[in-house]
């Protein structure tokens, strides 16, 4: 029943993710609807790149309010607010539900859930092309109301952060929380385990570790933490996703394919990226993190230069060559690159959901979700012009810097399958006491030495 509970409660997060990737498909199908470009004129490259980028800046706000919003209100509230507002708050959650055996897969949901409102958008904005009129490209604009206004009214059905509870104080409720969650009528000595490794780990920290912006650069295992979560969602922008995501209509059309056409292209590889996810869902718990990324990484550079190479002699000044295989040869590559991004665009928000310590997870959440969106305001604001002026070749720029991901993620990136949030500070060499889960009397002899008001909290 408890994991029924944890499974459902996730699945409801991610419909952020269907919001945030309904919001980032559906622009890039209305740029190009004919009703849209004979209502607001035909944008330039730069006017395009300022229609899209819009959104993303509007993100950044959003990104920086879950540096305090969560940590104040606790996790439901923020999610309300970013219903109304944005999708931010849903993975922090997720995560912190999740049991270590699961969290991978429940917090990718939220990716899932972006592919499914990617999809949606993209057929969405195809079949709207097929009707005359601004209801082509006024309504599904306007279907976005859709999703906030379902997270937002069923948010108060779920369940609070047990972490958050216990980081408040509010321990009976932590410990209530985490039976409806991982409870499952037989399992009562890892429930009180597991509640004494995340109260002992919080109590520790909040006696030990002052969680301020400085503390989070101050501290040498905290800006670790920092780096790779700011890191992986970089690493993701740099890709080259949102670029084939937002302007991936553009692209066909450099190509020489009509605009019905490259929508419905565009759809089929929104199609395809649900059959991916759910594939990537499976693997991730079973495979880990870093292995999956470095492969990632990897199989988008070379899919990425194979276009690179090809558009050389294929694309010259804007004309596309009649060589057809060729060019079904470029769009090929484009699907290719869908396939291999799967694991990155999973676990960059698995990844800083679950390294952070429950004192700084809102705030480094917060600062790696700013690095994704402020890349992502670039790219969004300057790929059309890019692309106007470079083709193709653009895009050895990302080749690049993916072959820069799989070398860091390679060297840098531990892993992190199979820990709880707790046991993270085994791998950044900060940890302040033993693991309930993994020795419940080391455990308890050390809060007893060092933290003796720890008995009046609690006395499992």
């Amino acid at each position: 029943m408890g994991r029924l509970a944890t499974g459902g409660t996730a699945a409801f997060l991610a419909i952020g993710g269907f919001l945030f990737g309904y919001d980032s498909g559906i622009i890039s199908s209305t740029i190009v609807q004919p009703y849209f470009v004979e209502y607001m004129g035909k944008p330039t490259s730069s006017e395009t790149g300022g229609i899209v980028s819009s959104f993303t800046g509007g993100a950044i706000l959003g990104a920086l309010s879950v540096a305090w919003l969560p940590d104040i209100y606790g996790r439901r509230i923020a999610v309300f607010i970013g219903a109304v507002i944005s999708t931010i708050g849903c993975t922090l959650q997720g995560s912190e539900i999740a049991t270590s055996e699961d969290r991978g897969k429940l917090s990718g949901l939220l990716q899932w859930m972006l592919s499914w409102g990617f999809f949606v958008a993209q057929w969405l904005g195809y079949g709207c092309f097929k009707v005359n009129g601004d209801f082509q490209w006024r309504f599904p604009l306007s279907f976005q109301v859709v999703p906030g206004l379902i997270i937002g009214a069923g948010i108060w059905f779920l369940q609070e952060s047990p972490r958050w509870l216990i980081e408040k104080d509010r321990h009976e409720e932590a410990q209530a929380v985490l039976g409806k969650l991982h409870g499952n009528g037989s399992n009562q000595q890892f429930l009180e385990l597991e509640y004494r490794e995340i109260r002992d780990t919080i109590v520790a920290e909040k006696t030990l570790a002052e969680p301020t912006w400085r503390s989070l650069l101050k501290k040498p295992s905290w800006r670790k933490r920092l780096a790779l979560g700011c890191g992986v969602q970089a690493f993701g922008q740099l890709s080259g996703i949102n670029v084939i995501n937002y302007y991936g209509n553009v692209i066909y059309e450099i190509l020489g394919i009509d605009t019905s056409t490259s929508l419905m292209i565009v759809g089929i590889s929104g199609a395809l990226s649900i059959i991916y996810c759910t594939v990537g869902l499976y693997a991730l718990d079973r495979f880990g993190r870093v292995k999956p990324l470095i492969i990632s990484a990897a199989g988008c550079g070379l899919s990425l230069l194979v276009n690179s190479v090809l558009s050389q002699y294929y694309v010259a000044k804007d004309t596309p060559s009649s060589n057809g295989n060729a060019l079904r040869a470029m769009v090929a590559m484009n699907f290719v690159f869908s396939l291999f991004f799967t694991f990155t665009g999973i676990i960059s928000w698995v990844y800083p959901a679950e390294i952070f310590p429950i004192e700084i997870r809102a705030k480094g959440n917060s600062l790696s979700t700013l690095t994704n969106w402020c890349l992502n305001l670039i790219f969004a604001q300057c790929a059309p012009i890019a692309l106007k002026k470079m083709g193709f070749k653009f895009f050895y720029f990302f080749f690049a810097f993916n072959v820069v991901a799989t070398l860091c993620y390679s060297f840098l990136y531990p892993e992190t399958k199979g820990k709880t949030l707790e046991q993270m500070d085994e791998l950044f060499g900060d940890q302040l006491v033993p693991h309930a889960l993994e020795d419940p009397e080391g455990a308890a002899a050390a809060m007893e030495e060092k933290f003796q008001n720890v008995s009046h909290i609690d006395n499992v």
